[in-house]
């Protein structure tokens, strides 16, 4: 028997005899409720899950090929469907887990409807969601625990060995797994942000990833117009993010610092320098300056000393600064470095395209200086995987004399080339991307933002296209239903899906023989026995 599970009847047992007047609460039952909710509340998630991913950031610096993985969910029930997913096929949720992207809460959760991702959607949306997707893991964690403890009773009662049944209960997987969860810029000052942090850690998140773009003018990592802050600035709402996980007892929380450095050619303000070299002073460096005189300065200037000369910082019409031309990466190098410095923990990159070797040039110069520098890589769908592997492939093959006069490099993403030596060598380098990133990039963690936004219009898509058409029922039939039968899908049983099973045998605990159940012969889910 679990000795968790026997631990609770225990308990149980003594509290009955201590009130008294609970005879009609079952030592057992109690346990077994107990027992498929091991997590009580957002705390208690946030605890358990940053522990997890505090061991795993070790394995991964003692062998680079324990890797982890996220698929981004806008949903619960995704969420949940992804880790019922993994634990089918591969038989633990371990080294997986759960991101939150801000530009699926912007496109799909927000009151006003669909919006880019700019920090216009409201702020609270981010830890409702994170309290909806754990709500649908600890349900999972229920409805599985719930069908293992129907095993026990029916083996117990057949007079059977539960040997079996009982290491299922006892070294049970559970579904509540870690989130890495997007809180943008901060959405405000520091004291926003961490009033934010707060409600996202008491929802269940141990790793907060935050970017240094401008609260007010925050842009999508792949799209223009991306201003950056200051780093004291940055520092700040890393502070901020601290102080909320200490303040609320989540001491192994992670913080995932997220630079836009390469893609940003602005900043909005110029910070304060006190003595040169500072920090300050290095950011000022990256700004594109004129050198003028008192007489040629233009009335209303703002003007420098720099390098022992007076200087006009260029200014768009807008007010912004603009930095210099080819600074992008030392502006990256030097971000991830001094957010290492300062707090964070894991550093995230937003690069314009999935290179190995670009990645590798800024890690290995960041390692320079933070020999332990992980990366969060975004395995974006902004990027067209098939077209920059096609392209890097056809570079490789060009460095190495190789004949390509069969290709036409303005057209690389053309179907003719699908099925060709090109395409089945660029269909290995995306395979491969995730392990060579890890082994050579020190990319400790690789996420797709949205997959599951595309993956719902994908399949609505083509069972729309059929039932609407000469397909009839059979484009759900065989396009759906029959699917997730071969393929042992639990969710074509939606009705245990959904917790039907589960809340039987709650209502047969508290209402004994008067229960009234939604199981039984005339369910029609019992078509799929």
């Amino acid at each position: 028997m679990s000795t968790a599970y026997k631990s609770a009847i225990d308990l149980v047992r003594e509290l009955k005899q201590k009130h008294g007047n609970w005879q009609n609460i079952s030592e057992v039952d109690a346990a077994r409720m107990m027992s498929q909710n091991r997590f009580k509340t957002g705390l208690d998630i946030a605890k358990y899950t940053a522990k997890i991913m505090r061991q795993d950031m070790e394995d991964y610096d003692n062998d680079t090929s324990q890797y982890t993985q996220s698929l981004g969910a806008w949903h619960g029930f995704v969420a949940q469907q992804t880790m019922y997913a993994k634990k089918k096929y591969f038989g633990t949720t371990a080294k997986t887990y759960i991101y939150l992207s801000g530009w699926m809460v912007a496109a799909l959760r927000s009151e006003f409807g669909p919006l880019p991702d700019q920090s216009m959607h409201e702020k609270t949306s981010v830890p409702k969601l994170i309290e909806e997707i754990y709500t649908f893991l600890r349900q999972a964690d229920a409805k599985v625990l719930n069908d293992y403890f129907r095993e026990l009773n029916a083996a117990e009662e057949a007079g059977q060995d539960t040997t079996e049944i009982q290491a299922k209960i006892e070294n049970f997987d559970s579904h509540v797994v870690p989130i890495i969860a997007d809180i943008d810029a901060g959405f405000g000052n520091e004291e926003a942000t961490y009033l934010l942090t707060k409600q996202m850690i008491e929802a269940g998140a141990c790793a907060i990833q935050v970017e240094n773009q401008v609260s007010d003018a925050k842009q999508c990592g792949h799209q223009a117009g991306k201003v950056t802050v200051p780093h004291e600035d940055f520092i700040s709402k890393i502070n901020a993010i601290r102080y909320a996980f200490l303040e609320l007892g989540v001491e192994d929380g992670i913080i995932v610092a997220r630079t836009d450095s390469e893609g940003a050619s602005l900043t909005q303000k110029i910070p304060v320098s006190n003595e040169p070299g500072d920090l300050a002073s290095k950011y000022i460096d990256f700004i594109e300056m004129e050198e003028v005189t008192l007489e040629n300065a233009k009335e209303n200037d703002s003007l420098l000393k720099h390098n022992g000369k007076l200087v006009r910082p260029v200014r768009l019409q807008n007010g912004l600064y603009q930095f210099r031309e080819e600074t992008n990466i030392d502006r990256v190098v030097l971000d991830c470095v001094t957010a290492l410095e300062n707090g964070a923990d894991l550093l995230w990159i937003e690069t314009p395209t999935p290179n190995v070797e670009h990645i590798k040039m800024m890690v290995d110069r960041i390692k320079e200086q933070q020999p332990k520098a992980k990366l969060v890589y975004n395995n974006s769908p902004s990027f067209n995987w098939t077209l920059n592997f096609r392209k890097q492939v056809i570079a490789q093959w060009e460095t190495e004399g190789k004949d390509i006069s069969a290709y036409n490099k303005d057209d690389l993403m053309s179907a003719d080339y699908d099925g060709t030596d090109l395409d089945k060598a660029a269909d290995e380098a995306a395979k491969n991307f995730q392990k060579d990133a890890s082994r050579e990039a020190g990319v400790f963690h690789h996420l797709i933002t949205l997959p599951t936004y595309h993956t719902t219009a994908l399949s609505v898509h083509e069972l729309a296209k059929g039932y609407f058409g000469e397909e009839g029922m059979l484009a759900y039939a065989a396009g759906v239903q029959r699917k997730e039968i071969r393929e042992g899908i639990a969710c074509v049983k939606h009705q245990a899906m959904a917790g039907s099973d589960l809340g039987d045998d709650h209502k047969e605990i508290f209402s004994g023989d008067n229960a009234l159940k939604a199981g039984g012969g005339k369910n029609t889910m019992d078509q799929f026995k």
